[in-house]
């Protein structure tokens, strides 16, 4: 059996804009203080929407606090996401555990 390197590489840019388009379908959303504070992130990381509700406006270091926490939850989703993605769709390619 011959190895082709050109079908190889047309595989893994097939796969790659796969993954991409993944990617941008992700939407999450972060939490904090009880759903206080809320953040929507997308597959980049990048913030879609904040939502702070009035009782903790007036408190800036609780605030402070909350859209950080928000923030945070909502990046270690995208991550889980994506991991869980990549994953699925790598796990068909004989590579070994815990790689994707």
């Amino acid at each position: 059996m011959k190895f082709n390197m050109q079908a190889a590489m047309k595989q893994a840019q097939q796969m790659q804009k796969k993954m991409q388009e993944e990617v941008e379908k992700i939407r999450v959303e972060g939490s904090a203080g009880g759903g206080m504070v809320t953040v929507k992130m997308d597959g980049h990381k990048k913030a879609l929407e904040v939502k702070i509700d009035k009782e903790v406006a007036g408190d800036t270091e609780m605030l402070q606090d909350l859209v950080l926490a928000a923030f945070t939850e909502a990046a270690r989703k995208v991550d889980e996401e994506t991991q869980q993605k990549m994953g699925g769709m790598l796990g068909g390619m004989g590579l070994p555990p815990g790689m994707f």
